[in-house]
């Protein structure tokens, strides 16, 4: 798939933590890209290399929907505020699809090792299973500061119910969870062990800030995986 530049219209927000909202988008052009991907969009036209205004966002909804969706957790830069503005209708340029890092439906078992925002393009590849109905099996072990920050947690939570092939462990390391289903604790070598034991049969996934990536990296490696099984990208300057 080549990377076209598109415009694109937006449809609708949604919030999913006091920090995190989605973004949907329609597009007259339907855009081809594979679950996994991520595209760059454009406030600035004019500078193309303007770091700051124009940024790169995984997609957040499976190839098989009719509009596409972005996720970002918000703060105070100038980006943020763009995105924050943006009206029911507004026009925005985008690049895509970009980035090598994909599942393929040949995949018979995945796991995703996944702190906080990194969750977005699992979204996408979890939504696309459970709408292709695919035969692979997932192992979602994804950690966030606290239980309130967990987003898309009533997607993940009905994927799972209507799948049994889909399983998510949730974590959280800041402060205690309510709920009983939630671990407070890291994403470790025991935790990895004690829901993935068959993490050498899996192709494992890895998003995130470059710390973390490094760090759920090393940690596979130390449990005697075949580097060619372990698919990372890190998420910089987001």
């Amino acid at each position: 798939m080549v990377a076209e530049d598109i415009k694109i219209s937006l449809s609708e927000t949604i919030k999913r933590t006091d920090t995190v909202q989605s973004f949907r988008f329609l597009s007259q052009k339907k855009i081809d890209f594979i679950a996994g991907q991520f595209l760059q969009i454009f406030f600035d036209e004019a500078s193309w290399d303007n770091k700051e205004l124009n940024k790169y966002l995984s997609f957040s909804s499976s190839p098989t929907k009719e509009y596409i969706e972005v996720t970002k957790r918000l703060g105070e830069s100038n980006f943020s505020q763009r995105l924050r503005n943006l009206k029911p209708s507004d026009a925005v340029l985008i690049r895509a699809p970009l980035g090598n890092c994909i599942f393929k439906e040949e995949y018979k078992k995945t796991g995703f090792l996944i702190g906080g925002i990194g969750i977005t393009p699992v979204i996408s590849i979890i939504e696309y299973i459970k709408d292709k109905e695919i035969n692979t099996d997932v192992c979602l072990l994804y950690s966030n500061r606290s239980e309130e920050e967990i987003a898309f947690r009533k997607e993940l939570d009905n994927w799972q119910g209507i799948n049994k092939n889909i399983r998510v462990h949730y974590f959280v390391s800041d402060q205690p969870p309510k709920e009983k289903n939630i671990a407070f604790s890291r994403i470790d070598r025991l935790n990895v062990e004690k829901h993935m034991p068959d993490l050498k049969e899996r192709i494992i996934f890895i998003f995130g800030p470059p710390k973390m990536v490094e760090a759920m990296k090393g940690l596979c490696l130390e449990l005697g995986m075949n580097p060619d099984t372990i698919k990372t990208e890190m998420f910089i300057g987001y």
